[in-house]
């Protein structure tokens, strides 16, 4: 399912009374092979636990990990979830594939102190930098080939994969958009669809993001994005419907604004959809990864930190059409998978995201100016 949707009451309070898969309390010391006890909760990397091999070890203790919003075709983490079951034997309880980024915190917050509670997150970059104070540092074993602009300076948080923001569409009824204002054509009434809402959904956030580029704004300011929404909904042709692959596959929002790995994987069911990145600025944003402070499996949390920024799992990404962050370090030693990289099309040449600092300063203007936008 298209995740990150727009949040609602009943989502949060669905979330705080299902919370995720019922486990049993993973204790948070392991032993170490000199019999030192160690607390699983403040290691900050694998040698804290005395090893690659005793994070491991310590992570099957604990037998579970809880995962939220992760839907099974979003970035392909229903084959990532896979691999790392086979790999280590852990479970893994996946709750609310649906939810946005805010959800997921608040899920932290609801769930806190219960072996419900998640984990790990994957966020996008707006709520992770409001969200710091929930999160563990840790830095995994390929640290090094993770630039610095990618992740914070602890590890508290780390960028893990990004797509490109694009437009998918219903080939049996449109046209490949040419720019960004052919949306605002009359062929266009009541189709057009953003994932979400902005104040809370990364991939939302990031079509104003890319509507601000296609503009001729800069995002050191979102408000053209922000006037674009404007002008396609005084035209008649914002839907403000949150697309699900049932949405576009029965044609009730036949063109979405996404990410491109979204509106490629949405090809897999829907054979006519069909994905364009328009020309100019490509905008391209980063989802990050972090570990919940609180994390009932504080071992298996910091063991799948080090499956996600393994060759592996960001082979993974790779192959539904998203940009793992090792993508340059893995193409250097030869261990990228070079048949997902050409299906995925490379990175453009010209791409931009928001700082962080642009970011606060995006979502100050989106909570004044969006709920004009949808009136």
């Amino acid at each position: 399912m298209i995740r990150r949707s727009l949040a609602t009451v009943g989502a949060v309070a669905t979330i705080a009374m299902l919370g995720l898969t019922a486990c049993s309390s993973g204790a948070s010391d392991s032993t170490q092979a000199d019999g030192k006890s160690i607390d699983a909760a403040t290691a900050t990397s694998a040698e804290d636990f005395g090893g690659f091999d005793a994070l491991v070890k310590a992570a099957q203790e604990e037998g579970e990990l809880n995962v939220i919003a992760l839907p099974e075709n979003w970035a392909n983490y229903g084959k990532i979830i896979a691999a790392f079951e086979d790999e280590y034997g852990i479970t893994v309880n996946s709750a609310s594939p649906d939810v946005s980024s805010a959800e997921e915190i608040q899920a932290a917050d609801n769930l806190k102190g219960q072996d419900t509670a998640p984990d790990v997150f994957d966020l996008g970059t707006a709520v992770a930098l409001e969200s710091l104070d929930y999160f563990a540092p840790y830095q995994v074993q390929t640290w090094k080939d993770i630039p610095a602009e990618n992740k914070e300076a602890t590890g508290l948080w780390v960028n893990n994969y990004t797509g490109i923001m694009s437009v998918g569409y219903d080939s049996k009824k449109f046209d490949a958009p040419k720019s960004l204002d052919d949306l605002l054509g009359a062929e266009y009434k009541g189709s057009v669809a953003l994932n979400g809402d902005p104040t809370q959904a990364g991939a939302a956030f990031a079509g104003i993001g890319m509507a601000t580029l296609q503009r001729g704004g800069e995002l050191d300011d979102f408000k053209p994005g922000i006037d674009f929404f404007g002008e396609l909904n005084k035209a008649g042709n914002f839907l403000t419907v949150d697309p699900t692959p049932a949405t576009i596959a029965s044609g009730e929002t036949p063109v979405v604004i996404d990410w491109s790995f979204n509106n490629i994987g949405q090809k897999a069911e829907t054979p006519d959809w069909a994905n364009a990145v328009l020309p100019g600025v490509a905008y391209v944003s980063y989802y990050n990864e972090a570990i919940n402070k609180d994390a009932p499996h504080p071992a298996a949390a910091r063991l799948w930190q080090e499956f996600i920024f393994s060759d592996t799992a960001q082979n993974l990404y790779l192959e539904a059409g998203a940009f793992p962050v090792r993508l340059a370090a893995m193409d250097a030693a030869g261990t990228v998978d070079a048949k997902a990289l050409k299906a995925a099309g490379g990175l453009p040449e010209e791409q931009a995201t928001a700082t962080p600092e642009q970011t606060e300063a995006a979502n100050t203007l989106l909570a004044a100016e969006w709920p004009k936008v949808i009136g």
